[in-house]
């Protein structure tokens, strides 16, 4: 049984479909947060990566886990409608299997640091117990309004 359903993530996070890559919560703690990313034949990105041998980008696998790392940060908050998660570094990224299609993805972020509005964390990705990918993140908590009044840079 999850703890959070797609519906209560669509709630929390403002990314929507293609670009929603975590399915449900099934560990939620202070500092610690698992998602599940069911990988399915249909996604998008498996049109060109690759159409003879699908393997799901591991860019996509780290904004998986960040994407989980966001729910952790702003579960607890509440004007979080009012606040955007944005990834501002990734570092120590190692990708060990390819994921696809048919795959479980399991995304397990463990905070490292915390201040209060930075988030450092480490985080795994695991199918079927087997490690895919490991990487730490860090996260900015940002104003909706101050990021939608920016001009957009190229």
């Amino acid at each position: 049984m999850p703890i959070l359903d797609i519906n209560e993530i669509r709630a929390i996070l403002p990314h929507r479909y293609p670009f929603l890559l975590v399915d449900r919560i099934i560990e939620l703690e202070a500092d610690r947060v698992v998602g599940i990313k069911n990988v399915t034949a249909n996604e998008l990105f498996f049109q060109g990566h690759f159409p003879d041998f699908p393997v799901m980008p591991g860019v996509l696998i780290v904004e998986a886990m960040a994407q989980a790392a966001g729910v952790l940060v702003l579960k607890s908050m509440p004007d979080r409608d009012k606040k955007l998660v944005l990834l501002v570094a990734i570092e120590s990224a190692k990708f060990r299997k390819p994921v696809v299609p048919g795959d479980t993805l399991r995304l397990e972020m463990t905070v490292i640091k915390r201040k209060a509005s930075v988030a450092k964390m480490a985080g795994r990705a695991t199918v079927d117990g087997v490690l895919v990918a490991e990487a730490e993140v860090m996260c900015k908590l940002a104003d909706k309004e101050e990021q939608e009044q920016k001009p957009a840079t190229a």
